[in-house]
């Protein structure tokens, strides 16, 4: 006969390859005509934006570019003269990741770990930039398997319970962040020295169908007037959005990455006294449910013979998040300083290591600190410095052998010069750390029954001695019978513990 089962499907989001790289960004730039010679470079920053990702068959191929900043020492009549220059450094990257194809997905990190600038003429510049990628490309593969067998009633079934995440969907859309700073009415606008932007206060909710999105791009502007003063404008824009995600709902996981695509930041006309952002904002979206799922692992008939076809695949389960904030509290004593203005100061947590003990995420690292303050003679000059920190995340369950992405958002910083030329420093770092486990499971998915498969079981009760890795299972296999018939005759009240060597009645199944 045709065996009949019941199937279910899973979605499983599985990584393929993973692969962390660094992109080297090299390029001349010339000062423009407007702009005065350079004596020196003062300060270098900038904004990493991504055009376009795609996954390639053997490759993966990322496309951007690196908003720069410069500011430097100007060559002019005038006594510590600064200016500014700003410039997009453009990148191509293909990267070999041999598993991938053109149908995966790509999810990627960047980061600017250096970004240094040599003056090689009053008119010409130097600058490279170092980016660390992290790149992961994974496929969604939709898994059938078999939950039930419908028309065989003396069927054994072997069950295992799984606790997995199964992936609901993934969405994408493109925000604009947009908004007009406003400038002090006394000065007259020459040029933006530096932009430094953030995506802050990120919050999702999910509604039925959609995945709604709020966040803040947190914006600051150091900027020249024309009577050669250094000022700072700041302020947040809000962002907001939603993703269509069918059959998502509130109890589900979902993680939400940000990614700038473009920026532009252009002073409007003198007399408006203001300075114009845009920011092209992609978002990104993969929506999980947890499942409980009893999983058949082995199945047989006592009196047909079957035959089935089993798989191992990689699922991902006990997806968690956990958010806790870390605060740094000092007086920092800066002699070059002292009780000199700062215009800004550049912040950059760094995880040097990172441990598990008794439910907590042990974190040990530093705050890189560089403070742009007002020099001699309406001059500007830079100091680096660092704050080390320790840190414990609680987070009941985690355990070593998890997966753990760790992000760190700077959600507060806060430097003021005190009477004493000491600099109290406030900043508070938000650690989101998201674990989850992978493992493999095994599932089946065709059964059928063999030609001429009957049982012919002579035997009405057989004596067996158990020998080690038996189980209850193995044996009732073996020869027909069930686990139930087995411990009934035996007196077995825990099925799941069998002596070494113990005696025991088999009896032939009477089903």
């Amino acid at each position: 006969m045709a065996i009949e089962t019941a199937k279910d499907s899973l979605v499983l989001n599985q990584i393929i390859d993973q692969k962390t790289d660094t992109i080297l960004v090299e390029e001349d730039c010339i000062v423009p005509d407007i702009k005065p010679d350079i004596l020196n470079v003062i300060s270098t920053s900038g904004i990493i934006c991504v055009y376009k990702k795609e996954v390639l068959d053997g490759k993966i191929r990322l496309d951007g570019c690196i908003n720069t900043y410069v500011m430097y020492l100007a060559d002019t009549q005038e006594e510590n003269a600064v200016r500014g220059l700003n410039t997009n450094l453009d990148f191509t990257q293909t990267i070999d990741m041999e598993k991938a194809n053109s149908n995966m997905n790509l999810d990627t990190n960047l980061v600017l770990k250096s970004l240094d600038c040599k003056v090689l003429n009053g008119r010409k510049i130097h600058i490279k930039a170092i980016i660390e990628i992290e790149a992961k490309v994974s496929s969604n593969e939709t898994i059938e398997y078999v939950k039930d067998i419908q028309n065989l009633k003396d069927v054994q079934l072997l069950n295992k319970n799984f606790q997995i995440n199964s992936l609901i969907g993934t969405g994408n859309t493109k925000l604009y962040a947009r908004d007009t700073f406003a400038i002090d009415q006394a000065d007259n606008l020459m040029e933006v020295m530096k932009t430094d932007l953030k995506i802050i206060n990120k919050d999702t909710k999910l509604s039925y169908n959609k995945v709604l999105i709020k966040a803040e791009l947190e914006t600051k502007i150091l900027y020249l007037t024309e009577d050669n003063r250094i000022n700072m404008v700041e302020g947040k824009i809000p962002i907001m959005g939603f993703i269509d995600l069918p059959n998502i709902s509130e109890e589900h996981i979902c993680d939400v990455k940000y990614e700038i695509k473009n920026l532009v930041v252009k002073p409007n006309n003198v007399e408006e006294h203001s300075i114009y952002v845009e920011a092209e904002i992609e978002v990104y979206c993969e929506a999980y449910e947890n499942k409980e799922l009893n999983m058949i692992q082995d199945l047989y008939s006592p009196t047909v013979i079957l035959d089935f076809s089993q798989k191992k695949v990689r699922v991902m389960g006990q997806k968690e998040s956990r958010q806790q904030v870390c605060n740094i509290r000092e007086k920092e004593m800066i002699s070059e300083i002292g009780s000199s203005k700062i215009y800004d100061v550049e912040v950059y947590p760094i995880i040097n290591k990172q441990n598990i003990l008794n439910n907590r995420i042990l974190y040990e690292g530093e705050v890189e600190l560089n403070f742009i303050y007002a020099g001699l003679n309406n001059g500007i000059e830079t100091k680096q410095t660092s704050i080390p920190f320790n840190f414990s995340m609680d987070f009941e369950g985690i355990k070593s052998e998890m997966n753990i992405d760790t992000i760190v958002e700077i959600t507060l910083q806060d430097f003021v010069v005190m009477p004493d030329e000491s600099i109290d420093v406030k900043i508070d770092l938000t650690f989101t750390a998201i674990s989850s486990k992978d493992s493999n499971i095994s599932i089946i998915d065709e059964v059928a029954e063999k030609e001429n498969s009957q049982n012919q079981c002579k035997h009405s009760m057989v004596i067996y001695f158990a020998k080690p890795g038996d189980t209850l299972w193995k044996i009732a296999k073996r020869f027909g019978s069930t686990v139930e018939d087995i411990a009934r005759v035996n007196g077995i009240e825990d099925v799941d513990i069998l002596q070494v060597g113990r005696q025991l009645f088999i009896p032939r199944y009477h089903g």
